[in-house]
């Protein structure tokens, strides 16, 4: 369970994430979504100890992320940025290996060579293993980072803006990953996402956050209305049944 209790983080006179408290059992997968500026990104820098928080704490099944020793840490929480800059130039079997290193400290074992084989294999790269990043289209490289991070095996993964500038192809192919990965017995997905529809068809959870703080959360049956369109997101729009799921359709 990761449990965030009143955090808060400030830049100045600015606050960014306002007194947020949340539970996040395991299972699933779980989509924040917002506006620009509510603060996901933020919040989910927290969590994965990225950026310090001025206030409150977050654990992971009971552990303080501020204070848990790294390896530790690393065994149950996982983070795939926003931006993923490698300086040097690797194949794709060599990024995937380093999701193993709080395991093996760089001392890979029969066990790591297979658990990154079948990473690289379930995000469907088992083809371009030996290729270099800087030959992958954009696409490819962003599931060679999510392989990264199954790699890493940890129970919780975290996924900040995955789907950026992804077409619509390769962000639903992302997408159903993720959608596996959270069916897997004891593993949680928690993605920061801009598209509700995604976020509705994929989902178990929504948390809808503006102006930094948390003004909805549940099952995506529960959340997505037109006042969330007409309040949160300032759109105009009506709420659709599709195959069971609530969808948005903007009015032009």
């Amino acid at each position: 369970m990761i449990d965030i209790d009143k955090i808060t983080k400030r830049y100045g006179d600015t606050t960014v994430v306002d007194d947020v408290s949340l539970t996040i059992p395991r299972g699933g997968v779980v989509g924040i979504v917002g506006p620009n500026g509510a603060g996901k990104s933020t919040l989910l820098s927290m969590v994965s100890r990225l950026i310090k928080a001025n206030s409150g704490t977050v654990r992971v099944d009971g552990l303080d992320v501020t204070a848990a020793p790294g390896r530790e840490l690393a065994r149950r929480l996982s983070v795939m940025r926003q931006e993923n800059y490698v300086a040097a130039r690797l194949t794709v079997r060599d990024l995937v290996a380093f999701g193993r290193f709080p395991h093996n400290r760089g001392r890979p074992t029969r066990e790591d060579t297979e658990r990154v084989a079948t990473a690289i294999a379930f995000v469907g790269l088992d083809g371009m293993a030996d290729r270099f990043l800087d030959q992958l289209s954009g696409g490819q490289r962003q599931r060679a980072f999510v392989a990264m991070t199954l790699a890493q095996d940890a129970d919780y993964a975290l996924f900040d803006e995955p789907l950026n500038n992804l077409d619509i192809h390769h962000a639903v192919s992302m997408m159903r990953l993720f959608r596996r990965m959270g069916d897997q017995p004891g593993k949680t997905v928690v993605i920061v996402l801009h598209d509700l529809n995604i976020a509705a068809t994929y989902a178990d959870r929504i948390i809808v956050m503006q102006d930094g703080r948390v003004v909805g959360d549940g099952a995506p049956s529960e959340v997505i209305n037109r006042r969330l369109l007409a309040e949160v997101f300032r759109v105009e729009g009506d709420i659709v049944e599709v195959d069971g799921r609530r969808l948005v359709s903007v009015a032009p």
